[in-house]
């Protein structure tokens, strides 16, 4: 007998799980399970994140990720050549932060682990912090999205990178979004702990 694979889920499946509506969560959560199993999977935005990276840490006004969609496999290039000009237009609103790391955390949310991953941290002259995550999807993150990932980060900033803010950047569109003073974390916190729940229940059935 097969041992049931465990329920859990890194950052950017969870928050496109709670995106979904209706079945299609339920469809989300077979394909993640399904994927896990057979090992598969692939992250094609590897060189773009790095190429971003480099122009921040050495201030080269977006030489590298003007470089990288020549240097991708060909395949690649029509997502790198859509993406690039919102990550230069990102770049291009920083000023000159310091690139500094931000670490990995293991949240638990209504039972279910969720891998915490931001993508880099950026340190400003005046001593604040930004733990960043990168939104990559043609579309612009959902608001539930949006408020799952800023939500979460900040959970965690002080594994993440302490005395630092969540930062979610729609890349395409070049737009850092930052958390609404006005949301309730508290309400925030029960509404993902049952959007987990079910999370769990479905991969299980998967």
């Amino acid at each position: 007998m097969t041992t049931p694979a465990i329920p859990y889920a890194t950052l950017l499946n969870f928050t496109r799980y709670v995106a979904r509506t209706g079945p299609r969560k339920a469809t989300f959560v077979g394909g993640l399970r399904r994927q896990r199993e057979a090992r598969s999977g692939f992250n094609p935005h590897g060189q773009l994140v790095k190429a971003l990276k480099a122009d921040i840490q050495f201030r080269t006004g977006g030489r590298h990720l003007r470089a990288v969609a020549d240097e991708v496999k060909p395949r690649w290039r029509p997502l790198y050549e859509a993406l690039v000009p919102g990550a230069l237009r990102y770049l291009e609103s920083l000023g000159e932060p310091q690139l500094v790391p931000a670490r990995d955390a293991l949240g638990v949310v209504g039972g279910l682990p969720v891998k915490i991953n931001p993508h880099f941290g950026l340190r400003y002259a005046d001593g604040h912090g930004e733990a960043v995550r990168l939104h990559f999807d043609e579309d612009p993150p959902t608001a539930d999205a949006t408020v799952a990932n800023l939500h979460l980060l900040g959970r965690h900033m002080d594994q993440v990178l302490p005395h630092a803010e969540p930062v979610l950047v729609d890349l395409r569109r070049g737009e850092a979004i930052r958390r609404d003073p006005a949301t309730k974390p508290e309400e925030v916190e029960r509404w993902l702990a049952g959007e987990a729940a079910a999370f769990a229940a479905m991969w299980t059935a998967a």
